[in-house]
């Protein structure tokens, strides 16, 4: 699995990209057939203290996923969107153990 990493009008940093890589890392041990990860980051003026998006696009044999977050931080933002997206990844791995039993 390639994770690309774009930080959106913002400084990069160096942790929260290990922060990412490694919560990621355990996604692709689930699910293998994981290609590539999309993921960014930025940041926007919100009156309700949130403003920190993630934004993550899985490519896999299908349709792509995607899931965004917006957070008072990038950490509960990442911790959202993985899981947003584990649950679709979940749904679509039954899918194709459906498919092949039925075959």
């Amino acid at each position: 699995m390639t994770i690309h990493i774009q930080y959106v009008k913002m400084k990069s940093s160096e942790s929260m990209s290990q922060y990412v890589s490694k919560k990621l890392q355990k996604i692709a041990k689930k699910y293998s057939w994981v290609i590539r990860v999309d993921v960014l980051f930025k940041q926007e003026n919100d009156p309700t203290e949130k403003g920190h998006i993630c934004e993550m696009e899985f490519s896999l044999p299908g349709p792509k996923i995607f899931a965004v977050s917006n957070e008072k931080n990038y950490e509960m933002a990442v911790k959202e969107t993985i899981s947003d997206l584990e649950r679709q990844l979940k749904k679509r791995k039954a899918k194709f153990t459906n498919q092949n039993i039925s075959s």
